[in-house]
């Protein structure tokens, strides 16, 4: 049996474009953390972090963007979670296991927090890890990536 007329798939080949790690163009972004809901506001960094928010998507190519979130220490956690809510970190020794409570962790290390979330949000392999060293998390309002020209953000 022969075919006369090609198939779709020989005359129009259809090709998938694939990011190239030196083809990437980053941008920076500030966000205000101000009032904001912890897992909201994480789920959106993360997006940006990873790069889901722009056409090139390659998942195996880190294509996102860097960001800066400012007044991390205004952030908000909605319902029980401040008195509920619980931090773990091990010693590494038996018996060493140490349980902060989230409320004294926004009033200690309201960094750590936001970062924490946004981590969990992220690939858990090595190209999570990259990603995740574009964020820079600021407990005030001021930062120190003026020079980068950074975008503000809205969610």
């Amino acid at each position: 049996m022969t075919r006369d007329k090609p198939g779709l798939w020989e005359e129009n080949k259809l090709k998938t474009y694939m990011a190239k790690a030196q083809d990437v163009e980053r941008k920076w972004y500030v966000v205000d953390a101000e009032g904001q809901t912890l897992g909201r506001l994480a789920t959106q960094i993360a997006v940006v972090l990873r790069g889901k928010n722009k056409p090139t998507f390659t998942p195996h190519v880190d294509t996102g963007d860097y960001v800066i979130v400012i007044n991390a220490d205004k952030i908000v956690l909605t319902g029980k979670k401040l008195d509920q809510k619980n931090y773990y970190r091990h010693s590494g020794y038996v018996g060493g296991l140490k349980t902060t409570v989230a409320r004294k962790m926004l009033a200690n290390k309201p960094e750590f927090m936001v970062y924490e979330a946004v981590r969990g949000m992220l690939p858990k392999n090595t190209l999570g890890r990259h990603m995740i060293k574009k964020l820079h998390i600021y407990r005030g309002a001021e930062h120190k990536h003026q020079a980068q020209k950074p975008e503000v953000l809205e969610f």
